[in-house]
């Protein structure tokens, strides 16, 4: 017989006096949060959120899977290790693979671990980032409409032939024409990193692209209206000598042209994402070695400079075949344009795909020398072309990070304007400028340029009592795990599994219509939420037709 299902979760308040955040018109919708959390040794801090707004847990780490096996007994706990949390006087727990970006899909007929039971019809995506040092991941399933007992699924540890494990992921998203999820990897581009399509339903069948996107240090993954994926690639850089703590931008944008959209695995092309240089005027902004302080770079950081751009295929299966290759060392070779560790890009929705917009996470360390003017405290990219398959557009700056703003991970449209962006600062960088990581929301209607626009913080994370242990132990003999929590996975989708549904397609109503909004605070706990509205009493001088658009 079919069972039904519950939903139960434990809801988080913001308690903050409201406050406004300047001239912005973002401002009168969403509050903004005054300040980061600060870093205080040994402290657990809860979560801020602006007023509007409250966060419910979908899942979290001691979350029992309901399929256990393949070395994953809990949602993003290994079972290498019984205790979940180490005993006094040491420092060994169970490995946690921080589940990393999700894809919200709204899916009928899907299937469990369970033959007799109804999963419902909407379920949040993820693969596990961590920890390296297994070299293994997996795929997990929230099933939202289940009840607890059936809340996560492990839908893939293996690849489809049962022998190859899965390797640990960062970046996914939905490829509609094809029906697969895609994952990607955070490698090295030699050995590590690629892209991995799997099937949505249980058990899931994984299939690697590595001979038709090649290896990379590849994260956010979207794709267009043409059907073509747009690849945003983090390697950290080399610190050049005497310039402390500036690594050389090392990382690419890539797009790939597949031959079928209905079946990647046929191949196509890998192309990257070339910019011309003002400072040599018809060359390319090419990788150099020698300092992470050119002008190029400089100019790339710089407000009102607009660049050429155009699309270098490096790589065709039809030509070179399927062999893997290293498609950052040939995106190198072939004159593309390196960036300060881009982590993810999306699409500006009612665009048409023509505007595009990546984060520079940057060097997360406030003594770099690459900073202010170089990217050292990263950035906002926009990418403008007349149509998602042009062969060239225009590069600006969209965003210069500082100390306040920076370290800019994950992203997402809210709404057609507005962009959710959050920050993976890291240990060293939440002790020097005393703060955990921020979410903020961006204008694209705005100048930032302007001192009097800035962002608005929406998300003043805090640390959960297993981070803070954690914290303590980061860099004892033989600990494996990180320590902060860590802002990731910003999500803002319907769930529309078609074609037109592709995220940047339709305009965002978060809360309403069926758009729903999730996080991951990674490390520690490692939980996923999901944010929705924080509903208050209605008073007189409320509108009796406001229907709460402007959310």
């Amino acid at each position: 017989m079919k069972h039904g299902f519950a939903r139960s979760a434990l809801v988080t308040l913001c308690t903050l006096p409201l406050i406004t955040a300047g001239t912005q018109a973002m401002a009168q919708q969403l509050t903004h949060v005054p300040f980061a959390n600060p870093r205080m040794v040994g402290v657990t801090l809860p979560t801020a959120l602006s007023p509007e707004l409250q966060q419910v847990v979908r899942a979290q780490g001691s979350t029992p899977v309901e399929n256990p096996g393949g070395g994953v007994a809990f949602y993003a706990y290994r079972d290498d290790h019984p205790n979940l949390l180490p005993a006094p006087g040491s420092n060994v727990e169970a490995s946690k693979t921080e589940p990393d970006k999700n894809t919200y899909l709204v899916l009928e007929d899907q299937h469990g671990a369970d033959a007799d039971y109804d999963y419902g019809r909407r379920f949040l995506y993820q693969g596990h980032e961590g920890p390296a040092a297994l070299g293994t991941g997996y795929i997990t399933r929230i099933n939202l409409d289940a009840d607890a007992r059936h809340r996560v699924t492990v839908i893939a540890t293996k690849e489809a032939d049962g022998t190859t494990n899965l390797p640990v992921f960062d970046g996914s998203t939905w490829y509609p024409w094809s029906g697969r999820l895609l994952f990607t990897q955070e490698g090295n581009g030699t050995t590590t990193g690629g892209v991995w399509q799997a099937t949505p339903d249980f058990p899931s069948k994984a299939v690697a692209l590595l001979g038709v996107m090649g290896r990379g240090g590849f994260e956010g993954i979207q794709a267009d209206s043409d059907g073509n994926l747009w690849i945003v690639e983090d390697i950290g850089g080399a610190t050049p000598t005497g310039q402390t703590n500036a690594r050389l931008p090392n990382s690419f944008i890539f797009r790939f042209v597949p031959k079928n959209r209905r079946d990647l695995t046929q191949g196509g092309k890998m192309q990257v994402l070339q910019v011309v240089s003002k400072a040599n005027p018809g060359q390319p902004i090419r990788f150099q070695s020698a300092s992470a302080l050119t002008q190029d770079i400089k100019d790339l950081h710089a407000y009102g400079n607009v660049f050429d751009t155009r699309w270098v295929t490096i790589h065709d299966t039809a030509v070179q075949g399927f062999g893997v290759f290293n498609a950052n060392q040939l995106a190198k070779d072939a004159g593309g344009t390196p960036f300060k560790r881009p982590e993810n890009g999306m699409f500006r929705p009612g665009t048409h795909f023509r505007e595009f917009y990546f984060t520079e996470t940057g060097d997360t360390n406030a003594t770099t020398v690459a900073a202010p003017d170089h990217g050292g405290f990263g950035a906002i990219q926009k990418l403008t072309q007349s149509s998602p398959s042009a062969d060239g557009g225009k590069l600006a700056l969209f965003f210069k990070g500082d100390l306040e703003h920076t370290a800019f991970d994950n992203l997402a449209f809210w709404d057609a304007d507005r962009i959710a962006a959050v920050e993976d600062r890291g240990e060293t960088l939440h002790t020097q400028g005393n703060a955990l990581d921020s979410g903020w929301l961006l204008d694209a209607r705005l100048d930032y340029s302007n001192a009097s626009n800035s962002p608005v913080r929406i998300i003043a994370q805090g640390r959960d009592p297993s981070a803070t242990i954690d914290a303590a132990l980061l860099g004892s003999a033989g600990f494996i795990n990180d320590g902060d929590n860590e802002l990731t996975g910003i999500h803002v989708s319907d769930g529309d599994p078609d074609v037109n549904g592709i995220l940047g397609a339709k305009l965002p109503r978060p809360f309403k219509d069926g758009w729903r909004v999730f996080y991951t605070q990674q490390h520690g706990d490692n939980v996923t939420y999901e944010i929705i509205r924080q509903h208050r009493a209605r008073s007189r001088h409320d509108d009796e037709n406001d229907d709460d658009d402007r959310w």
